[in-house]
């Protein structure tokens, strides 16, 4: 042994000699324990000391940290040590030189005597410095390089340990003070050990760590997530909510990723620009060289400067449709290719050392095979010692607990890797959001902005949790196929053949499921749109009686979606056969021809079961591969779309100047304004000029530029030539009032500080006081999302109050007064924007329609086609006799009319439909734009109707939150809160599962994976009898029978597998499918069959949300994590089953393991479920407010808000990753004690082979521990499938909590009225009382009156009187409290509502109409020709339009009708009621949002064609009813007058009051 000699002299005795090993008792040498043992702890620590020496260098303050007890203990057991190592060489040089030294040993002590304890000096003087250099650390609370080192330390000493014991119990003790010494520090390290492993925590950093536990967490804890404990018990002892969510770390919350990730950003974003640029200069001098090139060849000498301009305008023509062209071969008109990069850069030492642990993990995954070769040849090899056998179970459990500790940190990294990417894409997008130009932003509806926030970063967190295997996957494969080659050479290719072949079958069963599931998206899109707008017009679809044909339309949908869901089903099902086909395959492939190759090539036992467990691990990144690809390709559309959005211009920030030297307030000079770069401009040659403290009218005809005037001076628009000046800040109150889900407090003080006077002044100013009397919790109640609660008028006066209490310096208000009643118009006129309101003394800009303002203001400029016509004062301007006078003329006689007499209009409403919203008095439920998408809408309306289909399915996951009612009386909250389930899921919503599959399915498809499972068992038994072969025909020839008999049966049993899976797997596709089908219809006929009292409690979300996102669940991850729960079970029974037929001693221990196992399965899907709510519940806000705020966008930066709005966003972005980051840490928590119990599987199996060697032939063994190698991963899955099985459960308890929801009477009873009812249109009321649900005061007081045929009744009444509810009974939407009502003599309630509806026409105050064609809109059940239809269209002045149009009655109305004006669905509604041709006709009178044109042509209309019929008018105009036969008056409730209107103007009550408000003061005065 020539390396060891110089060791030999150095430690005085022998080094190495490998007899001390061959014998039952074996130790080491003790010179081999001298040295190696030593250096390898003291190098590890002398390697690592470096990093906290330089702790120490820095100056910190080392006075602010205390001296803890603990840190004192570690450096007096350091200081300890270092006297034991003096002591030692003390002894050493005493014994050769001491005094008393023996004459007659002349031989010194070897050299080693002198290093070592000179070496452990150094090293203790070196942890002391260490222990100093971690207490100076900010935020270290231990180190785990020292942990490490003791721990080494600790292990290496237990050799000498042991060697010292057995010689002295051999020979007694001859070295006393050196034998004491080791003892000594022997036990001090223990000591060291322990004390290293508890962490430090400074006094001042306790309340932290109270709040984020982790941050206080010992290297120990760290790594198996120790310090997550507490979570997991508080989780499982009550359901976990949001408070009890940890603080996130500094450096995980979002306004720190953000930061980092914006400054990556805008370096690369900035270099992509540049290349962006080069790349279009090239194309750009291409196209140029091209046309000269061109035009010399023309060789018209003289002519060729015309024919060179001539040419280029060409050109400019063929550039714009080339790259039209060009956009749709590549979207890369934008730069790109930087979000990658940026990424990496922010986030890469996360990635580096993800990286690190998984390589470690990878490597020693390849060392359990080798280790299971070595234990089976030690079976099969008698003459072997015992120790042998116990060594490898004890390094099988070493590696498998080292390869979990290395996973799990990878596993960790990764996914808050991914978590980290998700945030900052998200902050990113929002931020972006704010400051979009209005080109980068018509690109893109807001649906889609959303869908990049959630969607796409999405992608991009799934993806990065596993962009390592990208690297890793090849490398496994690499290193299986080494190995494999080792193990049975060549005739591994034919397994990998194999695998290889599955590849493409898989890749191509891919494909195919991907256009399937496009289809089914496409279905389901359509599904969701139709629901949606079911859902918004479920009013109208009740009045009409039309929810039958909506229903057969969506479950029409359903079906196909049904069809083409089979479709897929069945194709993963053969995907599944071919899965779980493969593993038997390969090896049958494999073994096969190994031993068909020759026959000397026996399959032993350690062959086939190290090959087997070889393939196991190959399996893996075979399924990976083609997935990860997939996903990869998936997120570089997302890359795409993030690129370009995140690329896009940002609006210019220096069309508005604020130069102070100006003097007037606004200046526009000489602008010319667009809405986006290329397009003509708006506004032309506009010159302004408004003097501080004015107030200015615009006014002009529809279309003439008005809004797009007020977005100009937000600086919202493209200046083509000029520029404006504007001094002073800004406050907007847009058209159609934007309105934030908070309080009502919250939306008026829009982020100023509180002052109680000015707030009362402005609430006053702006007639909110009664309202917030009305209102549940007064100036705190909650508006639910785009103020649903509020009416009309109420939010447009609290966006005036936000604008009030602004207070600055301009106030720019677009047509604010068009939403209010004339009275409460006048009031705000008044009190606010005139001469005496309180913003007397600022600059007002005021768009209007109201001619009757105009005297009142200080100066009117008038706007025509962009262009300002005339600027004067109200008499200067009437004078001129120019275009204003001539606009005054068109609208003043009749506005002065009209205006007045809207008394009242259901804008302002009281307290029964305030609290119940009716839809008719908000405006219909569409996504509410601000005034520049408003304006952009009006042009291209048509045309985005056609791309916006499937756009607008919006994250309908809203909770809205309730009212935090101040004392919750019944019936105070609007809307209840959404029942969020808590606790476990009962057994009977499993069982109602399986009944909606039906039982025989279920049974079948148990009992089919039930035989799979023993096909499984049945070949690996037979597998490890093969291997036996080998010890019998040891030495013989191995008959060739009896090789394809094995081989036979091998494979067959193997097929029989797959076969079994398939049709397992068939069978429970056909189940889950009738599964589906069953719970969606049953909830679709519930949801149209619920009464509208619950329309107007629910959100619509909420109900969306059970069609879109639960009944997904059901139809596609349900049937998915049950199947795989079912298989995950059967192999985790069938892995233990098969330990327990080897080594039957295996029994005894499951009994434990399963208490355990079941133990930590219960804590962690307590926690884990609830974490996951609370997940989904924080993530809807993040959403909700990014929609919001992309609507209001104009609103925001008028007041400069963009900062608020960003701090609000990354609030609202951390409160979920709070609940993020556990999910993720709860999921490394269980993974790491799951996978600690199935290594004590593992561990223990091998134990057991190895007590009853004797009796165990090495085929079961090999088939027992590689079964258990192969548990801990089942394992896993098993308690994560039935978390997810719980999770996904949840949406069957939610669809048939609806499904079960009360209905309203039957749609048609037995006693069915007559054909033509009713003949003559009677209604007769007796004492008729009603309220909206029980416990709400009553709204109609006894109502009692007789109704002839024929009669035309006005109602009127001021607002919250009882109009509505009246139409509502009559349709009983609402039922009877007490009395009753009569048609023609039949009581109403006697009927079916179906007979009832259809018998009576109502024109709605707000037009609804359904996205389809206009024939379906008008006759939704094909019971009319098309003759009449086209009758009514023609009495309803459509015909002309209609007929115009391209595809004629078949002309698709988009969603909402919003590519028809609103006066043409006003025109349609009237069509309706035309073609139904009932008796009798309720006409609820439409506000203001009609011109008048229309309204003429509708009142024509109604007296000519339905002068036969019954008509009750609910009017708020009062002239339309001024020519009725009797006016009835309501007042809370009650009738208060009804007679004809001219002997009610005579009684002077009060109808004499309305109508003096009006200005009618006779009959005649008022017709117009």
């Amino acid at each position: 042994m020539g390396a060891a000699d110089p060791l030999e002299d150095y430690c005085g005795s022998t080094f190495w000699n490998a007899s001390y090993l061959d014998r039952e008792d074996p130790d080491l040498p003790v010179c081999f324990e001298q040295t190696v043992l030593v250096w390898i702890p003291l190098g590890f620590l002398w390697l690592c000391a470096p990093r906290h020496m330089v702790s120490l260098c820095r100056k910190t303050k080392v006075n602010s940290k205390h001296l803890s007890k603990l840190y004192i203990i570690k450096q007096l057991v350091a200081s300890l040590l270092f006297l034991t190592a003096i002591a030692n060489l003390a002894v050493t040089l005493g014994e050769d030189f001491g005094p008393n030294k023996d004459a007659s040993l002349t031989v010194k002590n070897a050299g080693v005597y002198y290093v070592n304890p000179v070496l452990y000096a150094v090293t203790w003087i070196l942890v002391l410095l260490c222990q100093e250099g971690v207490r100076r650390r900010e935020g270290a609370v231990d180190s785990a390089t020292l942990f490490i080192f003791w721990f080494f330390l600790f292990v290496c000493d237990i050799f000498p340990f042991q060697t010292l014991i057995r010689e002295a119990l051999r020979m007694g003790i001859n070295d006393v003070p050196r034998f004491c010494l080791f003892f000594i520090s022997f036990g001090l390290e223990l000591i060291a050990l322990i004390l290293s492993a508890v962490a430090d925590i400074p006094r001042e950093d306790e309340e932290l760590v109270k709040k984020n536990p982790e941050r206080g967490a010992a290297f120990l804890s760290r790594i198996t997530f120790n310090w997550f404990n507490s979570m997991v018990v508080k989780g499982y002892k009550r359901p976990l909510v949001q408070d009890d969510m940890w603080e996130l770390s500094e450096k995980d919350s979002t306004a720190h990723l953000n930061q980092r990730f914006q400054h990556f950003m805008q370096l690369e974003l900035s270099a992509a620009r540049v290349r962006y640029q080069h790349k279009s200069q090239k194309k750009r001098d291409k196209n140029r060289d091209k046309a000269q090139e061109e035009t010399f060849q023309n060789g018209l000498g003289k002519g060729v400067s015309q024919d060179v301009l001539m040419m280029e305008k060409g050109k400019k023509a063929d550039g714009k449709k080339q790259k039209k062209e060009k956009k749709k071969k590549e979207d890369t008109d934008y730069p790109n290719s930087w979000l990658i990069t940026t990424i990496y850069k922010s986030f890469k030492w996360i990635l580096i050392e993800s990286a690190f642990f998984k390589l470690l993990q990878d490597l020693l995954a390849f060392a359990s095979p080798q280790l299971l070769k070595l234990m089976i040849s030690f079976t099969q090899d008698p003459s072997s010692y015992n120790w042998e056998g116990y060594l490898y179970a004890v390094l099988l459990l070493v590696v498998a607990i080292l390869q979990s500790l290395f996973l799990q940190q990878y596993f960790q990294r990764c996914f808050v890797l991914g978590m980290k990417v998700r945030t900052a894409i998200m902050a990113a997008v929002y931020k972006k959001a704010l400051v979009v130009s209005n080109d980068a932003r018509k690109e893109s509806t807001v649906g889609e902005t959303v869908n990049l926030m959630s969607a796409d970063a999405q992608r991009f967190n799934d993806v990065t949790n596993f962009i390592h295997l990208l690297w890793s996957c090849p490398l496994q494969i690499i290193l299986s196929i080494v190995f494999l080659w080792f193990e049975l050479g060549p005739s591994v290719l034919a397994g990998l053949a194999v695998m290889v072949l599955m590849v493409p079958i898989n890749g191509w069963l891919a494909t195919k499921a991907r256009k399937l599931q496009i289809d089914n998206m496409k279905f389901k899109d359509k599904r969701l749109k139709i629901m949606n707008e079911i859902l918004n017009g479920i009013k109208i679809l009740k009045l009409y009686a039309w929810e039958p044909s909506f229903q057969t339309q969506v479950e029409d949908i359903r079906g196909q979606e049904l069809k083409v869901m089979r479709k897929f089903a069945y194709l993963t099902s053969v995907s599944t056969f071919v899965f779980s086909c493969a593993p038997a395959l390969v090896s049958l492939a494999t073994f096969a021809v190994f031993v068909g190759v020759s026959s000397e090539n026996v399959l032993t036992a350690e062959k086939a079961f190290t090959s087997i467990s070889l393939f196991n691990i190959l399996r893996f990144p075979l399924a990976m591969l083609p997935m990860l690809i997939a996903a990869i390709v998936q997120t570089t559309v997302s890359r795409k779309r993030l690129e370009k959005f995140l690329s896009g211009d940002d609006l210019d920030s220096d069309i508005v100047r604020h130069d102070p030297s100006f003097a007037s307030a606004i200046s526009i000079c000489d602008g010319s304004f667009a809405w986006e770069r290329e397009i003509e401009p708006l506004l032309k040659n506009v010159s302004l000029d408004i003097k501080p403290g004015r107030l200015v009218a615009v006014v002009g005809a529809v279309g003439s530029g008005k809004s797009s005037l007020i977005s100009a001076l937000l600086g919202e628009m493209h200046s083509t030539k000029g520029f404006i000046n504007i001094q002073g800040s800004l406050a907007f109150v847009p058209q159609q009032a934007w309105i934030q889900n908070a309080t009502l407090r919250d939306n008026i003080l829009f982020g100023s500080p509180h002052e109680e006077e000015r707030f009362d002044e402005v609430i006053q100013a702006c007639a909110l006081a009664p309202d917030l009397e009305q209102l549940p919790g007064g100036i705190l109640t909650e508006i639910g999302e785009k103020g649903i609660n509020l009416s009309g008028g109420q939010k447009q006066r609290v966006s005036l109050a936000r604008a009030a209490y602004s207070q600055a310096d301009i106030y720019l208000l677009d047509d604010p007064l068009s939403a209010v009643d004339s009275h409460v118009g006048k009031h705000l006129f008044d009190k606010l924007i005139g001469k005496n309101g309180i913003l007397k003394d600022k600059t007002r800009v005021l768009v209007t329609h109201g001619v009757s303002f105009l005297p009142f203001v200080d100066e009117i400029v008038v706007l025509v086609d962009g262009k300002v016509s005339e600027v004067g004062s109200y008499n200067s301007l009437r004078a001129s006799k120019g275009a204003f006078s001539e606009f005054l003329d068109t609208y003043a006689k009749e506005q002065s009319n009209r205006k007045h007499s809207e008394s009242e209009g259901s804008k302002e409403t009281d307290v029964d439909v305030e609290l119940i919203p009716e839809r008719d008095d908000t405006q219909p439920d569409s996504p509410l734009e601000d005034t520049v998408s408003a304006t952009l809408k009006r042009e291209n309306s048509i045309r985005r109707s056609q791309r916006n289909n499937s756009v607008r399915r919006r994250k309908n996951s809203s909770l809205k939150k309730t009212e935090e009612a101040v004392d919750s009386k019944k019936g105070q909250k609007l809307i209840e809160k959404e029942t969020m389930e808590t606790g476990q899921v009962k057994f009977s919503v499993y069982l109602q599962y399986m009944r909606a599959m039906g039982w025989g399915y279920a049974i079948m498809v148990f009992v089919v994976y039930f035989i799979q499972n023993i096909a499984f068992i049945g070949q690996n038994l037979w597998l490890s009898d093969w291997t036996n072969d080998a010890v019998v025909y040891f030495n013989k020839t191995y008959p060739s029978w009896k090789r394809d008999t094995r081989v036979g049966v091998f494979g067959a049993l193997g097929v029989a597998q797959g076969l079994f899976v398939f049709l397992g797997t068939l069978l429970l596709a056909n189940a889950s499918i009738d599964a589906s089908r069953i719970l969606h219809s049953r909830l679709l006929n519930n949801i149209l069959r619920v009464p509208m009292l619950f329309f107007d409690t629910t959100p619509i979300g909420r109900v969306v949300n059970r069609f879109a996102k639960d009944i997904f669940t059901v139809d596609e991850a349900i049937p998915q994590s049950f199947r795989s729960w079912l298989m995950c079970l059967l192999g985790v029974l069938g892995t233990l089953f098969v330990i327990c037929l080897a080594t039957p001693f295996f029994t005894i221990i499951i009994i434990p393991l399963a208490i355990v196992y079941l133990f930590v399965q219960r804590f962690y899907v307590a926690t884990s479920r609830q974490l996951r709510r609370l997940d989904s519940v924080s993530r809807s806000p993040i959403y909700s407010h990014f929609s919001e705020t992309v609507s209001g966008l104009s609103v925001i930066r008028a007041y400069g808000h963009q900062e608020r709005f960003l701090k609000h966003n990354e609030i609202t972005i951390d409160e979920n990753l709070k609940s993020v980051y556990p999910w993720i840490v709860s999921n490394r928590w269980l993974a790491i004690r799951l996978e600690f119990l199935g290594n004590l599987v593992v561990f223990f199996s091998a134990l057991f082979a190895v007590l009853s060697r004797k009796t165990l032939d090495s085929g079961m063994v090999g088939l027992s521990i590689s079964y258990a190698l192969n548990v801990t991963q089942t394992l896993n899955w098993l308690v994560r499938m039935t978390s997810e099985l719980e999770t996904n459960i949840v949406a069957v308890e939610r669809v048939s909590e609806y499904a079960e929801i009360e209905n309203e009477a039957k749609w048609v009873t037995d006693t069915r009225p007559p054909k033509s009812w009713p003949e003559d249109g009677r209604v007769q009321f007796q004492d008729y009382k009603v309220r909206y649900r029980p416990g709400l005061d009553l709204v109609l007081h006894g109502i009692s009156c007789d109704i002839e045929s024929t009669e035309k009744i006005g109602i009127v009444g001021r607002t919250g009187a009882g109009k509505s509810s009246l139409t509502n009974c009559l349709f009983r939407i609402i039922e009877a409290a007490e009395g009753r009502i009569l048609l023609d003599d039949i009581d109403i309630s006697t009927i079916g509502l179906h007979d009832l509806r259809n018998s009576l026409t109502i024109i709605p105050q707000d037009p609804v109409l359904f996205s389809g064609t206009l024939r379906m809109n008008l006759d939704p059940f094909d019971r009319f020709s098309d003759e009449d239809i086209w009758r009514v269209l023609e009495l309803s002045h459509l015909k002309d339009y209609v007929a115009g149009l391209q595809e004629g009655l078949q002309h698709e109305v988009s969603e909402g009708g919003e590519n028809l004006s609103v006066g043409q669905r006003q025109l349609l509604c009237l069509a309706r009621a035309l073609l139904r041709k009932s008796r009798i006709l309720i006409l609820d009178e439409a506000t203001a949002a009609v011109d008048l044109e229309t309204d003429d042509l509708i009142q024509n209309t109604i007296r000519k064609e339905f002068s036969h019929c019954t008509v009750l008018t609910i009017a708020h105009r009062l002239h339309s009813i001024m020519d009725s036969s009797r006016v009835m008056v309501l007042d809370a409730g009650r009738i208060v007058e009804f007679d004809s209107p001219s002997n009610l103007l005579r009684k002077r009550g009060h109808f004499f009051a309305m109508a003096k408000d009006a200005g009618i003061t006779s009959v005649e005065g008022s017709s117009l």
